[in-house]
Formats: C-alpha cells, structure tokens, sequence
C-alpha cells in the first residue's frame, strides 16, 4: 500500500470516531447541562475537521514534482499540519472564553446548572476511545514518517486530555452538590489552556519550516560526516539544509583533488549523493558544489 493510501486510511478511521464522539459529546452535553462537555464536543469538530484537511493535503503532497513545483509538493503536508495547529488553537480559545464567561456569571451570583451523569459518562467513554486512537495514530505516522500524522495523533491525546478535564469537572459538580457546579467551567477553562500548549507545539516547527529553518545541529553534523566519509572528498563546507514536508533537502560544498579529470570528480560526487539518499531517503535532495583543493 502506498504511504499516502496508509495516512489516508489511519486519517479516515480517526474522522469516522471523532463524528460518533461529536454527536455523543453534544447531546450528553445538551442533555447533560454540561459546558464542559459541550466544550468537549467542540473539540472533538475541530478534530474531525483536521482529519479532512489531512486527508486532502497529504494527497497533494505525495504529487510528483512537475514544472510548477520543483522540490515536489511536500511542504502541502507541512500546511496541513500548520492548519491542524491553528484549528486546535482557535477551539482552545472558544473553550477558554466560555468557561470565563459561565464562571464570571457565577461570581455575579447566577446559579449554574448542575451537570447530569450522562455527561460523565461520555467523557469517560471519550478518554478510553481518543487514547487508543492516540496510540494507533502516533505509531503509523512515525512508520510512515508523517509529521501531518503525527500532529493529528496530538490532536487526539489533546481530546483525550479534555475528557480527562471535563470528567474531573463534571463528577466534582455531581459528587459534591450544587454549591459546586462551578467545577464544570472551570474544567472548560483548564482544557482550553492544555490546548493551547498542544497548538503552540504544533505551530512551532510548521512555522519553522515553512520560513526554510535549518534542520537540527546534530542532523547536519552527520551529514558532514557521511559526506566526508566518501574517498577522495575532503572538507565539506558551506552545508545549508531545510526540510520539505517529510523529506530533506541540503546544498554543501565539497574539495577533491583538482588534478582529477571531470568524469572522475563527478563519480564523487555521485557516490556522495548516493550515500545521502541511501541514509535520508530516495526522495531525499542534494546539490553539491566541487571545489579543487588548496
């Protein structure tokens, strides 16, 4: 199976779980007198939407490349997960500005309702059901090398780690009675703000890549290495390196012996991106600029 077929089909299971926890999360939270819970349901949308936005730009990014798109179509992936990013922080903020808005009206003396044990027991459901998903995810997308999937399987722990909230909000306001139904928002809130840490960590390397960032100080290090590894090829230098979606791309330049005739020097620097590619993958790019030594 392809390895666009394979995120497509980890992506569709998650999109199908995550619309059966929408519809659950919403009417135990409708039902339930549960913001906690509603919030929750709003979560589990926006998880359902970034699984349709992984299973149309992961599609894309596995293109060829053609004349339009030189390096390939990688970085579409790389969008995706920026958008996975941006989703999860834009519900993290509804989430934390509606549990404020509940609990300020609670200091203003207005009674909150007291949430029902059917709300309980779809986030308990929930917990169990995202972090198996979780689980599930995570391991494909490093099989696969797919950091849309993996931040997608992020996406489900988030969802897990609200459940986790909004039952120990919802089970306070049930156990301990009505004085503290004030349990509930405050749940909202604290899985708002977890959400929003999961975003920035999400956000964080899609941006960086996005801007071309270099990849990380050991990466390039053994890539000098391997390169210098090769016979005949002395000092690389003037390494610059960026990521596109799940692949890498790297310029360097290299010194052989300047004495040696142009066939010779270009089977070196063939055995160099042969080495490269067999260490980062075929779909791997390297440039290699020959320079005599001095």
């Amino acid at each position: 199976m392809k390895r666009e077929d394979e995120i497509a089909k980890v992506t569709l299971a998650g999109s199908v779980v995550n619309l059966l926890l929408v519809g659950l999360k919403a009417v135990a939270g409708v039902a339930g007198h549960s913001a906690a819970m509603v919030s929750d349901a709003v979560h589990s949308l926006s998880d359902f939407v970034t699984d349709i936005v992984v299973l149309v730009f992961v599609r894309v990014s596995a293109r060829p490349q053609d004349e339009g798109h030189d390096y390939g179509h990688g970085k579409f992936e790389t969008l995706a997960t920026l958008l996975i990013g941006l989703a999860l922080a834009g519900a993290a903020v509804g989430i934390v500005v509606n549990g404020a808005t509940k609990l300020a009206h609670w200091l203003q003396g207005e009674d909150l309702p007291s949430p029902g044990k059917i709300a309980l027991w779809a986030a308990l459901a929930s917990i169990i059901v995202k972090e198996l998903l979780f689980q599930y995810t995570r391991i494909k997308g490093r099989k696969l090398n797919s950091p849309a999937l993996e931040a997608n399987a992020w996406h489900h722990r988030s969802d897990a780690l609200s459940s986790i909230g909004a039952a120990i909000g919802i089970g306070g306001a049930i156990i301990l009675g009505e004085r503290w139904t004030v349990l509930d928002p405050l749940a909202s809130i604290v899985v708002g703000a977890m959400l929003v840490k999961v975003a920035w960590d999400l956000l964080g390397p899609s941006f960086g890549e996005l801007t071309e960032s270099s990849l990380p100080a050991d990466t390039e290090q053994e890539m000098l290495q391997l390169i210098s590894e090769v016979e005949g090829v002395e000092d690389p230098h003037n390494l610059r390196t960026r990521r596109i979606g799940s692949h890498i791309a790297a310029e360097v330049h290299i010194r052989l012996d300047g004495s040696q005739t142009l066939e010779s020097a270009h089977e070196k620097a063939s055995q160099v991106e042969r080495r490269f590619k067999e260490r980062f993958g075929k779909e791997s790019h390297i440039i290699i600029h020959m320079e005599p030594k001095k």
